[in-house]
């Protein structure tokens, strides 16, 4: 044990040292420019895919529509199919923000044979904004359960601009109210910057790339050059296959945010669970021996090191404790720059171990939904598991 928990120990060094300083969690935009770019402020459409979000999308709207954007900006909402007045919802505070002709509803078509969910509402929106803000030349994704920072399409602008960047995107700061919260989504935020370290995504020498699905800007051009939102039409980690397609033929820029919000609060564990194991496997590439490898990674890096510390007080082991304790410590130091994020104390750092076992289980359930046949289930679809993503269900 005392060798498993040095491995440990090295590994965690090689993370501090050698990951990009991912940890640093220090990829920020910069506050909002008053001067145009060069050429004026472009004109963006933004497309937002709701799906039963009637407790959101007003704010989500309204947030988007008084933007201080000095530009044009069109607002495209995509009812898909959605049963609790979404839509009304949508337009009614797009009246109220006094949207006028800015604001799009568009109604969605039943889900077609290939797509994901998601997917086919923004390809909708996108064939509309064809129509509606042709002359647009960014395109705004993001979520309905999003509330946007009066200044942040300003800045997404700026950077695309100024930096020549095909798709600028933001983890926006995730709900972190609730107890669940409060231990699992900075660790989910964490593990996000560890598996793609955002350093190396901002980096166009680095094939490294990832984006966050609730805020993206991207160049319209680019994605039409890239075979448009039909070229990963069926995919359930749709941002950083997006991100993917684009970095490779230009420049992509991740950051975090916070200032734009998720308005999406998680009350229980259940619902954590959902939103990861209805994805994790999908990130392994459905592959056995990649669920293998991290389950084994994840008890190495996250439950040896505290497991190593309480044997080693048991039974008397100098080295085993301090082998533990160092990896322990790494553990903690990696894990505070995305603490204070998120306002929570650096003793938090302490209850990183027990995260990393629960998101542990989600992914190897995230497996077992998969070989069951319903894996990728959300808002009533479920994702056929041995499909590579097909969708049923209502």
């Amino acid at each position: 044990m005392t060798g498993a928990a040095l491995l440990a120990l090295v590994v965690w060094i090689g993370i501090l040292f050698c990951r990009g300083r991912f940890w640093f969690a220090d990829q920020f935009l910069s506050p909002a420019a008053k001067t145009p770019p060069k050429g004026g402020w472009p004109a963006v459409v933004a497309v937002i895919p709701a799906r039963d979000e009637a407790d959101s999308i007003a704010r989500t709207v309204s947030s988007l529509v008084t933007q201080d954007y000095p530009g044009r900006l069109d607002v495209m909402v995509v009812d898909d199919n959605s049963t609790d007045g979404t839509g009304a919802l949508a337009r009614q505070a797009a009246e109220t923000a006094g949207a006028g002709n800015r604001f799009h509803l568009v109604t969605g078509k039943p889900l077609a044979e290939g797509w994901s969910g998601k997917l086919w509402a923004v390809h909708q929106g996108l064939q509309a904004a064809s129509d509606k803000a042709s002359d647009a030349r960014y395109v705004l994704l993001t979520d309905a359960d999003i509330s946007h920072d009066p200044a942040n399409l300003r800045r997404l602008v700026e950077k695309a601009e100024m930096e020549n960047r095909d798709l600028v995107s933001l983890m926006v700061r995730l709900n972190c109210e609730t107890p669940w919260e409060r231990l699992l989504i900075p660790a989910f935020v964490f593990f996000f910057q560890k598996l793609f370290p955002f350093p190396w995504v901002n980096d166009p020498v680095k094939r490294t790339a990832a984006a966050a699905g609730g805020c993206m800007l991207v160049r319209r051009r680019a994605l039409d050059a890239a075979g448009g939102i039909s070229a990963i039409k069926n995919r359930l980690i749709d941002d950083c296959a997006l991100a993917a397609l684009l970095k490779a033929r230009g420049s992509i820029w991740l950051g975090l945010s916070r200032e734009t919000v998720s308005l999406r609060r998680y009350d229980g564990l259940g619902e954590l669970w959902q939103m990861v194991a209805r994805t994790a496997y999908e990130q392994l590439g459905h592959s056995p021996l990649m669920l293998l490898g991290t389950v084994f990674g994840m008890a190495l890096l996250y439950l040896l090191p505290p497991v190593a510390v309480v044997w080693g007080l048991v039974t008397g082991d100098g080295c085993l404790l301090a082998a533990g304790a160092a990896g322990w410590l790494a553990m903690a130091v990696a894990y505070f720059p995305t603490l204070r994020l998120y306002g929570s104390p650096p003793w938090a750092a302490a209850a990183l171990p027990a995260a990393g076992f629960l998101y542990t289980l989600m992914t190897i359930d995230s497996a077992r939904r998969h070989g069951q046949g319903r894996g990728g289930g959300w808002k009533g679809r479920t994702y056929a598991g041995r499909s590579g993503g097909s969708e049923s269900g209502g």
